[in-house]
Parts: structure tokens; C-alpha cells; sequence
């Protein structure tokens, strides 16, 4: 069948992407899914930094590729041995597909999936198949999902079913943002009520550990950025302070809070400058969660003696430490609940004609969540 994608042929284009034109919006030829795949209208893919690391070359993967990760969408059709889905149902996309026996697996961490990185850093489909062609030359998928597109092809341990209740466009959202802020809380640092936490970045997945943090009970809560408006969203969606890193030291801000320093710190940004911001704004026995993706090449270091004499704990979290077929659900139950109100972290909504600017947008922070709806 015939599917309309942005395609990215190489990383790296300069800024503005308005002008260089990274991804290219072309008709591609998608072969049916195969046996244990399934094939998937996309009704809303959002532009993530992960996707914007792809494309500025800090996040190198396999060319080219149809882009896109985080996205939901409905079951248009099963291959054979295919167990959880029908058409019909209504999905959101795992960026991991999770094999279920790898020894990560088999510990119940399957964000960690031995099987599912080999995949994605093949840019295949878990078994290693690849469905988009174009002029009889295959195309790679990104994460296993490519949600740049009218249809995809995933294999059946990269979907979720959900509620059909749960309008699709906010479903979109819980596929990465929200499982990688709400779970870097709830799953990786276990933030117990009362407890002060300090969020460093508010782009979309900082911003949902926020709402992680406050629907966890979470007291102080603080919110670091250099943009107003996203510290005046910080703010609306539970943060009890804020701070501007342009006009403030961050860390002594926090520590004047908190009284000597937050009891947890999470980085969102992908920066080790900002990442060392976040470990020396915990206090004696804080927990520093990372959930950026800087470039393979950037180093950190920090003061080895704090780690014993101070008990200090430096966590990474990917994907929100999640199960996906367990916390997707249960953070849609929250929502639902109005616990989690996600709907204000879509900020734009834009065709796929328009994703370059976008993607412009996304790079100068004038975007939280940008959301491509197709269906």
C-alpha cells in the first residue's frame, strides 16, 4: 500500500530547518505486516527531542529512516500469530519493543530489552524486518514505531491497547513524554509523599515529571528553565516555585528552598552541564535522576568522595524505568481521573507538510508538544 512519511536522508542540516528541509514528506510503498506485526493508521505522532537529536546528528542512527516515536493510533490490520490486537482496536506506540525474554526482561525491566536496542539501533522491526521502500530501496524504522506517516507497520510488542475512550491526540502523549517524566518519578526514584523534588528542563517530558511529582505527593516542587512561559506552565500544572537559570544560580536557588538542598533532582534536558547542576542541587543522601540524552561524546564527572561520605545516588531512567502494558494503561486511569492533565502540554497541532518548521519551533523551546494528527 501506499503511505505518505517525512524521511530523513542524512543527520546533521543546519538550522533552520524551515530552509535546509531535513525530512522529506514523500509517498512510500508499505509492505503488509508480517507474522507477529501489525499494521497501524496513525491518528497523532508528536515531535519529541529525541526525534530532533536524530535529525542535528547528536543522537546517530542508521540512514535514512522514516521518523517518529511517540504517536498512537488504530489497528488497521494483524499478521499471522498475531495474540493481543484486532482491527479496531485503539493503540499508543512503546519506542522499545519488548521481547519478553532477554534477562532485562525476565528481571522486569524491559525498557532495558537486549532485543528491542538491537533493534532500534538496526532501525528494524524486533524480528529485523523493515516494511517502507521506496524505488525499490528499503527505508530503516526509528525505534520500531516511525510514526511520521499515515500507516505503519510495528511489530506486536511495540503497541499497548487502550481505553477507545481516551481521545487519541492526548493518548499520543503518554507514549513517550509522559511514561518517561510521570515513570522517571513513579518507577525509578519511587518519590514517596512530602518528599522535595527539583526538575531541570521543562520541555514536554520535564513538564510530565512535574505532574509525576505532584500526583505522587511531592512537596516542595521546583521547576528550572531559561523561558518564562514555560515556568508560568510549570507553575499551572503543580510546581510550587519556579526558577530561571538565566537570571539565578539554580542550585543555591534550590538549596535556599529546600533548606540544603532537594531530596530528589531530575534532568530532562540532555546537557552535562546541566545534568552537574542537578547532582550539586540535591542534598546530603538526594537522588539525581537523568532522563536526557546528551551526545556519546560528552562526559560528566562528579566529586567521587559524595557518593559514599554523602550517600548520594545518581540514577539513569529510560523510558521511565516503565512497563509499558502496565503504566501506560494505569497513567491513562490517572488522567482520566484528571490527576494527570496532559492536555496542556499540546501546545500546537500541524500537518506533516509543516513538520520542519516545527521542528524549528521545537529546537528554540517555543513548543511543548507538537502534535502531527493524520487520522
Amino acid at each position: 500500500m501506499k503511505t505518505r512519511a517525512a524521511v530523513l536522508y542524512t543527520m546533521g542540516d543546519p538550522a533552520p530547518y524551515a530552509q535546509s528541509q531535513p525530512l522529506h514528506i514523500e509517498d512510500l510503498e508499505l509492505a503488509g505486516p508480517e507474522r507477529g506485526e501489525v499494521l497501524v493508521e496513525i491518528a497523532a505522532a508528536g515531535l519529541c527531542h529525541s526525534d530532533l537529536s536524530v535529525i542535528d546528528g547528536s543522537r546517530p542512527r542508521v540512514m535514512p529512516m522514516v521518523m517518529g516515536h511517540e504517536a498512537s493510533g488504530i489497528v488497521r490490520g494483524i499478521g499471522a500469530d498475531v495474540r493481543d490486537f484486532a482491527a479496531g482496536d485503539h493503540v499508543v506506540f512503546s519506542f522499545v519493543p519488548v521481547c519478553g525474554h532477554c534477562i532485562p526482561c525476565a528481571e522486569g525491566r524491559p525498557a532495558l530489552c537486549e532485543n528491542g536496542a538491537k533493534a532500534n539501533t538496526a532501525g528494524s522491526l524486533l524480528e529485523g524486518g523493515r516494511r517502507f521502500s521506496k524505488d525499490g530501496h528499503t527505508l530503516h524504522h526509528h525505534l520500531g514505531v516511525s510514526a511520521f506517516t499515515q500507516f505503519t507497520v510495528a511489530a506486536q510488542e511495540s503497541l499497548v491497547r487502550i481505553d477507545p475512550e481516551i481521545p487519541l491526540d492526548k493518548a499520543a502523549l503518554f507514549g513517550c513524554a509522559v511514561m518517561t517524566g510521570v515513570g522517571a518519578v513513579v518507577n525509578t526514584a519511587r518519590v514517596a509523599p512530602g518528599m522535595s523534588v527539583a526538575v531541570f528542563g521543562m520541555g514536554g517530558v520535564g513538564l510530565s515529571t512535574v505532574l509525576g511529582a505532584r500526583a505522587a505527593g511531592a512537596y516542595p516542587i521546583i521547576a528550572v528553565d531559561i523561558l518564562e512561559d514555560k515556568l508560568a506552565l510549570a507553575r499551572e500544572l503543580g510546581a510550587t516555585y519556579t526558577v530561571n537559570a538565566t537570571d539565578e544560580d539554580p542550585v543555591e536557588a534550590i538549596k535556599t528552598l529546600t533548606g540544603g538542598g532537594a531530596r530528589y533532582a531530575f534532568e530532562s534536558v540532555g546537557s552535562e552541564k546541566v545534568l552537574a547542576q542537578a547532582y550539586q542541587a540535591t542534598r546530603r543522601g538526594g537522588t539525581t535522576v537523568t532522563m536526557g540524552l546528551p551526545h556519546p561524546s560528552k562526559q560528566f564527572t562528579v566529586p567521587a568522595v559524595s557518593l559514599v561520605a554523602e550517600e548520594r545516588v545518581l540514577m539513569g531512567s529510560y523510558m521511565g524505568s516503565a512497563v509499558p502494558r502496565r503504566d501506560i494503561p494505569r497513567f491513562l486511569a490517572l488522567y482520566k481521573a484528571g490527576m494527570l492533565p496532559v492536555d496542556k502540554l499540546h501546545t500546537h497541532t500541524i500537518a506533516l507538510d509543516a513538520i520542519n518548521p516545527a521542528f524549528d519551533a521545537l529546537a528554540q523551546g517555543l513548543a511543548v508538544r507538537q502534535l502531527i494528527q493524520l487520522a
